[in-house]
């Protein structure tokens, strides 16, 4: 299939002199649903503000949606659909009335466009209260309009800036099926930005992943876990001394492929963890090492975020993401 995004060496570099973005290269497929996934900072939103026509770059060659950036901007914002992090709804306007004033900005009138409002109302579940001020919706309502509100105009590719952040379970889980009808059903080519492990797991067949501005590892969800070299094996350990200990103990067990720092402990890889875990438990206490907890797991991007960084994309980072709608 032919890419519907091409990145180069991508560089955007602020005027404080923060390289954001540090020589990124990616190729999205026409009718993919790509993944950009990393933690806060990681360069993701300035990514995508380059890709929509938001920030200029400092360097690289882009092309979107067949257009190359620099010569055709406006041919690009034609053909794309935007939600970002932030919720653009009229809050004084009713549903419809954010629909319809999007399609007006869009050169529609007429019958075209009330029955693609109508189709719209009804793909995100808003018909019956498409009539009411947008300020009395939910926080999830106001996120399906906003998706709506980017579709009005049947772009072919759709860019999603981490657009469940502050989402309920509920309501991501009803987001993620309404982007799984459009990309599997209308064709839509999406490409989103996310810090949910989760979110990139289920959605996306392609996913790069990003840290301080670099590229450190791309492929599916599935290749980059397979790629880990089994089951998670986590062990909680306070001490440093016995947290290196217990690494290097780790790696002379038969069937443990690796084993690295975490978060407040040690974490190793091991193909059928379950059949060697009465070995690692034994071994760990011949070294006079106890854990305070362990645990086995199967592989999630979190642990290939990890293997490539040296540490995990923090919860932490992801509560103070979520908290903040309710605390501005």
């Amino acid at each position: 299939m032919e890419n519907i995004i091409s990145a180069e060496d991508l560089v955007v570099v602020y005027s404080d002199g923060t390289r954001a973005v540090d020589g990124v290269s990616f190729r999205v497929e026409e009718g993919g649903f790509f993944g950009f996934l990393g933690p806060n900072g990681a360069g993701k939103s300035t990514t995508i503000k380059v890709l929509t026509t938001l920030l200029r770059k400092t360097a690289g060659k882009v092309s979107v949606a067949g257009f190359d950036l620099d010569r055709s901007p406006g041919e690009i914002r034609k053909a794309i659909g935007v939600v970002s992090q932030e919720t653009v709804v009229d809050v004084d306007l009713t549903g419809r009335e954010n629909l319809r004033l999007q399609g007006r900005l869009q050169q529609m009138r007429g019958r075209v466009l009330e029955d693609r409002i109508e189709e719209l109302l009804g793909m995100v579940e808003l018909v019956e209260v498409g009539d009411k001020e947008a300020g009395r919706y939910s926080g999830g309502m106001k996120k399906r309009l906003d998706l709506a509100s980017a579709l009005v105009h049947e772009p072919k590719l759709l860019f999603l800036d981490e657009p469940t952040t502050g989402l309920d379970p509920q309501s991501r889980t009803t987001i993620w099926e309404h982007l799984e009808k459009l990309n599997k059903e209308d064709a839509v080519t999406i490409f989103l930005t996310t810090q949910y492990l989760e979110e990139a797991d289920r959605l996306c067949r392609e996913l790069s992943i990003i840290d301080h501005g670099k590229l450190i590892a791309g492929g599916t969800p599935a290749s980059l876990k397979a790629a880990l070299g089994g089951d998670t094996i986590s062990l909680t350990i306070g001490d440093p001394v016995l947290k290196e200990k217990a690494r290097q103990v780790l790696r002379t067990i038969p069937g443990v492929a690796d084993s690295f720092d975490s978060d407040g402990g040690v974490v190793a890889y091991a193909q059928n963890a379950g059949q060697i875990i009465a070995d690692v438990i034994t071994t760990l206490d011949r070294n006079g090492i106890k854990p305070s907890f362990l645990s086995i797991s199967s592989p999630t991007l979190d642990d290939v975020f990890l293997r490539q960084t040296g540490r995990r994309i923090r919860a932490e980072e992801l509560l103070r993401k979520e908290t903040e709608p309710f605390l501005s």
